[in-house]
């Protein structure tokens, strides 16, 4: 088969040719866009599952519809020990370009951006590192608005400004954060009360978040109300149907069919997980000399997919753990044969390694930082990365 036809994307973040399994959710947003623009109430969205399930994707995905609707969106990947004023202040400086040059009162134009200049110019000097962006320069920032320093008053001030403009031209705008739970906790804290606000004066905006399954739990525990303040998707693995469509649409626009069992073998090697499912076609397509796809096409190129697995995305994560922390997986992934790689009690991956449960917390800590692993419970951790275990299973035999 001709290489330079594959159709399928492995990448990080990089949308699929056929988005298969996403169709309620973007109905879904699609129903949601249409109501804030409409001045009624609406909840935003937060988004949560394993690395490689395509939580990065339908964040795009959805920012796409918006930006469709011709609403002002903004994009942002959180990062850990980093405050989110800056990048909220790029990204609602992002949002208000796309709607300044259609607003017919230059004057409300440049005061949103002296106000967004004012909320950016209060980031602390620490906070400023690494990132080379200015708020707007042709204008004077703004006194008494956005300025206080306190990030949950002034997130209000400027969400409700930027929704006020949005408001003039009946659309919205929309916030999205990648990995927002690595936001850290007086933030989070802070970006719930302002969206707390918001959403009771029905203001035309949204955010919308994606990140580790535990996020849900992150949120709740940084303010009661989010349980009410956001409606949470899980993103999960595709079904069999979905799966099957993945695989068979992009290669049905280049002629090329899959028989039956090759289909069958592609979800039994991928569990279903987009990223994984990506991966095998995209090797089985290069090795397959001719359509149908067959099963021994699929054998054929699974070393190969595998083996690209487990050098960029299982082998780059192993490698930036320390060995306390890679010996603390190992013991996960040992008592994670009878838990197919679930959640796991600390305190038996304590007995494991014949270790005290406090002398470990160094390493669960790291791990969790690092986001390899994460605790939805009190008392267990699981991998972040699906199949993760059955990979440290596999380096130490």
């Amino acid at each position: 088969m001709d290489p330079i036809r594959n159709p399928y994307a492995p990448g990080a973040g990089q949308r699929p040719p056929e988005l298969a399994g996403r169709d309620t959710e973007v109905r879904q947003f699609e129903v949601v866009l249409e109501r804030v623009a409409a001045g009624r109430p609406e909840r935003s969205l937060v988004l949560s599952g394993l690395r490689g399930v395509g939580k990065t994707v339908l964040l795009n995905t959805l920012r796409s519809q918006a930006i469709k609707r011709a609403w002002g969106t903004g994009k942002i990947e959180a990062r850990p020990d980093q405050s989110i004023r800056l990048p909220i202040a790029q990204a609602m400086h992002t949002a208000m370009r796309e709607l300044g040059h259609r607003h017919r009162d230059d004057e409300r134009v440049d005061q949103f951006s002296a106000v967004l200049k004012a909320f950016a110019l209060r980031t602390a000097q620490n906070d400023r590192k690494g990132i080379r962006w200015h708020p707007p320069v042709d204008v004077v920032a703004a006194k008494g608005r956005a300025d206080s320093g306190d990030l949950e008053m002034d997130l209000i001030e400027l969400f409700a400004d930027a929704a006020d403009l949005a408001g003039d031209l009946s659309v919205g705008v929309g916030l999205f954060i990648d990995e927002m739970q690595d936001i850290s906790a007086d933030d989070l804290s802070a970006l719930c009360a302002a969206c707390h606000e918001i959403s009771q004066q029905s203001a035309p905006l949204v955010v919308v978040g994606a990140g580790l399954p535990h996020l849900p739990a992150v949120l709740s525990a940084s303010k009661s109300y989010s349980e009410r303040l956001f409606r949470y998707v899980r993103v999960d693995r595709l079904a069999r149907e979905a799966c099957d469509r993945a695989l068979m649409v992009p290669a049905e626009t280049e002629g090329v069919q899959f028989e039956e069992e090759a289909l069958d073998e592609l979800y039994a090697q991928t569990d279903g997980y987009p990223y994984f499912v990506q991966a095998f076609a995209h090797a089985t397509w290069d090795h397959a000399p001719t359509s149908p796809i067959t099963i021994k096409d699929v054998a054929v190129a699974a070393p190969e997919a595998s083996a690209e697995l487990t050098v960029g995305f299982f082998g780059s994560r192993y490698e930036r753990a320390t060995p306390a922390e890679r010996e603390y997986m190992r013991a996960m992934a040992e008592l994670g044969i009878a838990a197919d790689d679930g959640s796991v009690p600390t305190a038996e991956v304590a007995t494991t390694l014949n270790r005290k449960p406090q002398s470990l917390s160094p390493a669960r800590d790291g791990l969790i930082k690092k986001g390899l692993v994460f605790s939805a419970e009190r008392g267990t951790v699981a991998f972040t990365v699906p199949h993760f275990g059955k990979f440290l299973r596999t380096r130490t035999a």
